[in-house]
């Protein structure tokens, strides 16, 4: 199921202060471009219906609803990496699109996904349709990919459900994790019954959705993981805090925002608002993890819900590495494509060359 293309290559808490790299020179650090972005775009809602806090509740309903499915712009081999385009079905049949970069001689395997609205190369959020959205900058994965590969690590990356290039599954609802946990399950299939993938040890790392949607799936399908050495999540996220957190920039009661937003939610997607809480489901993390998290969050209370998103996990070994470079959520998405040691060094520990 594979087509060959361009084939030519212990618990703690950890601080990542802003004074350790150049705050001006990190990609997505301009914190006021977010606060003027994310206004103009609820702005640009109001008038449409009546009630104040509509535009907002609005505007999370449609995400949640839809999604945005975004171009996958850049490939492997811009990168100088000799990639495979590959593809698999969901744990319930959804065909998944997909890129097998294999390292030469290295038997360890990383399993990767991304975060709502993105796709596995990024987001790009740097062209007139997106910039609306989350910073207006381009998130890119593909430095991070490269640093991985060049560290020695074999890479399965894909784009979820409703997301990239792979198919549309329950109407293109998105299930912020509830729907997309079965495609955890699919890549992992599809690499224990590979013939080359299948002989690799395996580690994930899963970004925001694509980390709610491999906790949900390590409690629910706890069988399907017993070969994972190791985890990477990075920007976990619970369904409330997005609408709370909006409502209190706006000057709005949160508590009425995220009733509002539930009673939305379940119109158009038959979800709970707060069905969306990866907290709810940490205790089925038993594999070494490290979580990282954006602290000074301008979209969700970050220290407060990844702090709780950490301690449900119920790994032995755990650690959480605060991000403080930025207030913006996507600039997390490009933190470790600019300053990768940490992630290597965490899948290094826990998968040591044999």
């Amino acid at each position: 199921m594979s087509e060959t293309q361009d084939l030519n290559r212990a618990e703690a808490s950890v601080d990542v202060g802003a004074n350790d790299v150049d705050y001006k020179a990190a990609l997505g650090a301009d914190d006021g471009s977010l606060v003027e972005n994310m206004v103009e775009a609820v702005k640009g809602m109001a008038g449409k219906v009546a009630d104040k806090l509509d535009p907002l509740t609005e505007q999370y309903a449609g995400l949640f609803k839809t999604g945005l499915r975004t171009p996958v712009m850049r490939k492997p081999s811009d990168y100088g990496m000799a990639f495979e385009e590959t593809w698999f079905p969901s744990m319930d049949g959804v065909p998944l699109e997909a890129w097998f970069i294999p390292a030469a001689g290295s038997d360890k395997l990383l399993i990767i996904n991304h975060p709502m609205t993105c796709n596995r190369y990024g987001f790009p959020g740097h062209l007139p349709e997106y910039k609306g959205y989350f910073g207006g900058f381009e998130v890119n994965f593909l430095p991070e990919l490269k640093a991985l590969h060049d560290a020695g690590y074999n890479i399965l990356t894909y784009d979820l459900r409703n997301c990239g290039r792979s198919g549309e599954g329950n109407g293109g609802i998105s299930g912020l994790g509830l729907l997309e946990c079965r495609d955890v399950v699919g890549s992992v299939r599809h690499a224990k019954d590979h013939s080359v993938m299948g002989k690799m040890r395996t580690g994930l790392f899963s970004r925001c959705m694509g980390g709610n949607s491999t906790i949900i799936a390590m409690a629910k399908w706890p069988e399907e993981f017993a070969h994972i050495e190791a985890l990477v999540i990075l920007n976990s996220v619970s369904g409330p805090t997005f609408i709370e957190r909006g409502a209190e920039n706006m000057g709005l009661d949160p508590h009425k925002a995220a009733k509002r937003l539930d009673e939305r939610c379940r119109e158009t997607t038959g979800f709970s608002l707060f069905d969306f809480r990866p907290q709810d489901y940490g205790h089925g993390v038993k594999v070494p993890t490290l979580m990282a998290q954006l602290r000074r969050d301008f979209l969700i209370h970050g220290e407060k819900d990844g702090q709780e998103i950490f301690d449900s996990l119920a790994a032995e070994t755990k650690e959480l590495l605060w991000i403080d470079q930025s207030n913006q959520r996507f600039y997390a998405y490009n933190h470790f494509g600019q300053h990768p040691e940490r992630l290597i060094e965490w899948f290094d520990r826990h998968m040591p060359v044999s």
